[in-house]
């Protein structure tokens, strides 16, 4: 019998598997994708996210920025890092460079969907593997949390929200994260390395990526022209809430432990400090102390990112948003600060 499964080798799970490794558990990690995962999502790693990367000695290349700006119609604000830049990182990349880390440390990994998981008392049976303990990190719609039972709910269909992502080969004019807020959607433009840009978008089912772009006329007069540099990728329903985030000798961690949104770029971090907190509960054997760790470390985020949501689906209030971060600089410098 092993330490630990992970379920799920995405950046939240290996984060996981890492840090069980290097306290000397004996981990083997599941995932039925091969190769290096790719997701749609806006690849800026906050400051946090590389703090905690750092301390498990994985430094992914890619393109420093120092920032993030908000643009409206007729507003613009921006506020820079107090403190180290935040860095847009290819999710392959990233992806890449904790599998290495995880090879050095001799992690089992193993290419198979998981179809069956059985518990009792002292165990936990996965692909006829038995461990004392699973991480479940496999995603907004975990596999873990299905075969296990645990209760889910999504925003009501006319609520949901759906990520767009791809990239473009263009060297980055900016030195910050910029937001494009509009009507109907927020579009992020993040560098990524040094002639790379990815942008995504986030807004109802349905969205058309290239007509969002129109509508902000600078942005698509800079892509007329440009080389595309990879495939548009989609994720979502965004919004899951789930039930609880522990379950006999499972537990649930990154997007498979309920999610809000991506308003605020917060996932990564959010889901790597739940990994280390996830791994702290097993080697103190109390898998129950993982509940109140989730609540403190995920507080912040879902207050601030749920807050910006119901502004942002409020037809009145959507339009003052950027306007009310321009006249209130030194709160939005603020709200940026705590997101780094």
């Amino acid at each position: 019998m092993i330490d630990l499964i992970v379920v799920g080798a995405g950046p939240v799970g290996l984060v996981a598997a890492i840090h069980a490794a290097e306290q000397g558990l004996e981990v083997c990690a599941i995932e039925a994708r091969s190769g290096d995962i790719d997701k749609a999502c806006g690849e800026g790693l906050m400051p946090k996210a590389l703090n905690h990367l750092e301390k498990i000695g994985v430094n992914p290349t890619g393109k420093s920025f120092y920032g993030i700006s908000y643009t409206g119609v007729n507003s613009y604000v921006e506020a820079r890092f107090s403190g180290q830049p935040g860095r847009g990182v290819r999710r392959t990349t990233l992806q890449h460079a904790l599998m290495e880390r995880a090879n050095e440390l001799g992690i089992k990994f193993i290419e198979e969907r998981v179809e069956e998981i059985t518990q009792n008392e002292s165990s936990i049976e996965v692909a006829g593997i038995k461990s004392r303990y699973l991480i479940g990190a496999d995603g907004l719609h975990s596999t873990v949390r299905e075969k296990l039972g645990f209760e889910v709910k999504s925003a009501e269909p006319k609520k949901n929200r759906y990520g767009i992502r791809q990239h473009f080969e263009i060297a980055p004019w900016s030195d910050l994260v910029e937001v494009y807020w509009l009507p109907n959607a927020e579009l992020y433009v993040t560098p990524v390395d040094e002639e790379t840009i990815g942008i995504a978008v986030l807004g109802k089912a349905g969205s058309d990526f290239n007509q969002i772009i129109s509508e902000v006329p600078a942005l698509s007069k800079k892509l007329s022209g440009v080389n595309i540099a990879s495939k548009l990728r989609g994720a979502g329903p965004l919004r899951q809430k789930v039930s609880k985030r522990t379950l006999g000798r499972a537990l649930l961690v990154g997007d498979a432990s309920g999610y809000v949104d991506a308003l605020s770029g917060e996932g990564l971090q959010v889901g790597f400090a739940e990994a280390e907190a996830a791994v702290k509960a097993i080697l103190q054997d109390e898998p129950e102390s993982y509940k109140a760790s989730w609540r403190q470390i995920t507080r912040s985020y879902r207050l601030r990112t749920s807050g910006l949501l119901w502004a942002s689906s409020n037809k009145t209030i959507r339009p003052l948003i950027v306007p009310a971060a321009e006249k209130l600089p030194f709160i939005f410098k603020r709200i940026v600060n705590s997101l780094g």
